[in-house]
């Protein structure tokens, strides 16, 4: 095998691994309806009390919400427990903290407890909301936890919304381990109420 042949592998080779690496970067697209500058849509589901909720209820405050898998999931229930720290500034602000969820999330509630902060929890147990604003992750319950679960969950989102409705920060995450840092939420919330 000649130079040539040896460099042009190569090349090729590292032009394949920067495509990769591109296209890990880049990860999911955000839904058309969960842009930047739309408004948030109209969806209902239920309280963890089991009463009727919308989200047009939220306006007149501004609101972080955070769509998560469950309370099977480390990286969600970390996500939550991080967020604690940061819980007061937000609802300092005047803003309201919704967690979406599949399921009861009888393990974050308790870290939310242990915190002494009250998250509200909504619950999408049919995932209608999910599959509404498009953020359906097929088969992405863990096999172990599927009997009780289901197979299919929520692809994890933050977003923030300001007092009038109006989506003004989107995240979903790019891999099923990271999430957004409450530091650029609360950041991003503060530049939603200066608007």
């Amino acid at each position: 095998m000649g130079t040539n042949s040896i460099l042009i592998i190569a090349a090729a080779m590292v032009l394949a691994a920067f495509a990769y690496w591109r296209f890990k970067r880049a990860g999911r697209p955000v839904p058309a309806a969960l842009r930047r500058g739309q408004p948030l849509p109209d969806f209902s589901t239920f309280d963890e009390a089991g009463n009727p909720i919308r989200s047009t209820q939220l306006h007149g405050s501004a609101a972080v919400i955070l769509f998560v898998r469950g309370n099977w999931c480390p990286f969600c229930s970390s996500q939550v427990e991080n967020l604690t720290v940061h819980y007061k500034d937000i609802i300092d602000l005047g803003a309201r903290l919704v967690l979406i969820t599949p399921k009861p999330l009888e393990t974050t509630r308790r870290v939310a407890e242990f915190f002494e902060v009250e998250f509200e929890f909504w619950l999408d147990d049919r995932l209608t909301v999910t599959k509404q604003l498009g953020l359906l992750q097929e088969s992405g319950v863990p096999k172990n936890h599927r009997k009780e679960y289901g197979e299919d969950t929520i692809w994890p989102t933050a977003l923030v919304v300001d007092p009038s409705g109006i989506i003004r920060y989107t995240e979903l995450s790019k891999f099923i381990a990271d999430r957004p840092n409450p530091k650029t939420l609360l950041r991003e919330l503060r530049t939603a109420l200066d608007r």
